[in-house]
């Protein structure tokens, strides 16, 4: 059996945190066989190490030459004290170090480049923003060595190929399907295991790049399918996907199973979940997807699922999106007017804004969007701008907004096939007087958006979240 595990950052954080994952590490390879492991780069709140070396870069760029420098050093004590608590062995940690040590020079290099230039490019930010995981992968495995074990520390250029959309890179699936096979299975087959930099990849002419949002699961998530491993687990610091944020819900509980479908939901609405990329090569695959807590492993966590269309248990999470504007386009000339939505939506467009969620009167008399408030003002200017002339004639009577609402969303497949759902999250809200501003719901029944006051969005995720609990 072939496990890939992917490790966050508060997983390799500390000392501490990297023992209790060798030990992860351990555990599933003398269960499970042949283990591959992904780690991010270390980070312990409230310090992240990719942010410190993001900032020495964007600080270099405007002139300032001292910041990278401090960075650097702060960068040497993270890793040189962690590297001190794991391992013993002087020619082990000598060597550690001075792999460590040269990255932070490179570091420095790079960012006194960037300043003398004035410049900084994505490729640049690509290589910089990814030495956090070059180097936690290779204290990972210098310890695991310490332990007696076979581990080697590599990087993912030299696995994932992409193509050179730097910041947010695409995996081109069958040359990385043969880099990685002739890389890993030669050490898997003799029972060492890889610790393999997540975040990261490289074109094929070897530039290096980074997958994204979410690029450390999607890393995991690429090798799983490359390796057609039986099994992907992400661990992070929390019991799986929860009920609810249990900032705002106490008796917020963790999801045994959610489909692909209800994690896009989630994640697209503000949840603390996988990216939807970054979990595609497992569910298109047919491969199982956990998601476990570093720091309480015997729970179940999470596991993600292709969509069977067989949901069950009505609703399953419920979850809010904050500090937004509900635009409106309403007149009575809109109704029957062929282009209407098209135009609105394009002069939307033209502001490069996302909408969060779309609301249509059936009278076609409105037309309703959520965006971030600090967006709606010049999105309205490109709608005045674009509807000028109805907005004369009077065909279109005004564009404007509702600021600071919240969207509420309430996701589970096993809705489609429970009558009286929506009527069950109306009547709860409404029994404390809440209003509802707009809903909107797709044509798959996975989820129910509703628009409220952002003031009562914490008091109507938990009055919707009561509802999951009647489901148990």
């Amino acid at each position: 059996m072939t496990l890939v595990m992917k490790f966050g950052g508060t997983s390799v954080g500390t000392g501490a945190a990297i023992r209790e994952t060798a030990e992860l590490i351990l555990n599933a390879r003398d269960e499970h066989g042949q283990v591959v492991v992904i780690a991010s780069a270390m980070g312990s709140k409230p310090v992240k190490v990719t942010d410190l070396l993001l900032n020495g870069a964007t600080t270099a760029v405007e002139g300032d030459s001292k910041t990278y420098l401090q960075i650097s050093e702060q960068l040497r004590q993270i890793h040189f004290q962690a590297i001190g608590e794991l391992i013993q062995d002087e020619q082990e940690r000598q060597s550690v170090e001075r792999d460590i040590g040269a990255f932070i020079e490179r570091y420095v290099d790079l960012c006194q480049a960037v300043w003398v230039l004035g410049e900084l490019t994505p490729r640049a930010l690509d290589t910089i923003g990814g030495m956090g995981e070059q180097m936690s992968v290779r204290i990972v495995a210098g310890y695991l060595r310490q332990l007696g074990h076979q581990a080697e520390a590599i990087d993912a250029t030299e696995l994932i190929i992409t193509d050179d959309t730097f910041q947010a890179a695409s995996p081109l699936f069958a040359q990385t399907e043969a880099a990685a096979r002739a890389r890993l299975d030669p050490l898997l087959a003799q029972g060492t295991i890889p610790i393999v930099t997540g975040f990261i990849g490289a074109t094929s002419s070897g530039i290096t790049t980074t997958l994204g949002r979410g690029g450390s699961d999607f890393s995991a998530a690429i090798l799983g399918q490359v390796l057609q491993a039986d099994e992907v687990w992400i661990w992070t610091d929390v019991d799986g996907v929860m009920t609810a944020d249990p900032r705002l819900v106490a008796d917020a509980r963790s999801i045994p199973t959610l489909s692909y479908l209800e994690v896009s939901e989630l994640a697209y609405y503000g949840a603390k979940v996988l990216h939807p990329k970054s979990i595609r090569p497992c569910v298109e695959n047919g491969i199982p997807l956990r998601i476990k807590n570093t720091f309480n492993p015997n729970h179940q966590g999470t596991v993600i699922v292709p969509d069977n269309g067989n949901g069950h248990s009505g609703i399953k999470a419920v979850t809010s999106i904050n500090h937004l504007s509900l635009v409106t386009v309403e007149g009575k000339g809109m109704i029957g007017v062929p282009g209407i939505a098209a135009r609105t939506f394009g002069a939307v467009a033209k502001e490069k804004v996302s909408v969060l969620l779309i609301s249509q009167a059936s009278s076609e008399q409105s037309i309703c969007f959520a965006t971030s408030n600090e967006l709606a003002k010049g999105v309205i200017g490109s709608l005045e701008n674009e509807f000028a002339s109805e907005l004369e004639r009077r065909d279109i009577d005004r564009i404007w907004s509702f600021d600071d609402v919240s969207i509420v969303t309430i996701v589970g497949a096993g809705m489609r096939g429970t009558p009286g759902i929506a009527g069950r999250i109306f009547s709860a809200l409404g029994s404390e007087n809440l209003n509802i501003i707009a809903i909107a719901q797709g044509s798959s029944e996975c989820s129910i958006s509703l628009v409220v006051d952002e003031e009562n969005a914490k008091e109507a995720v938990a009055l919707v979240h009561g509802l999951i609990t009647d489901n148990r």
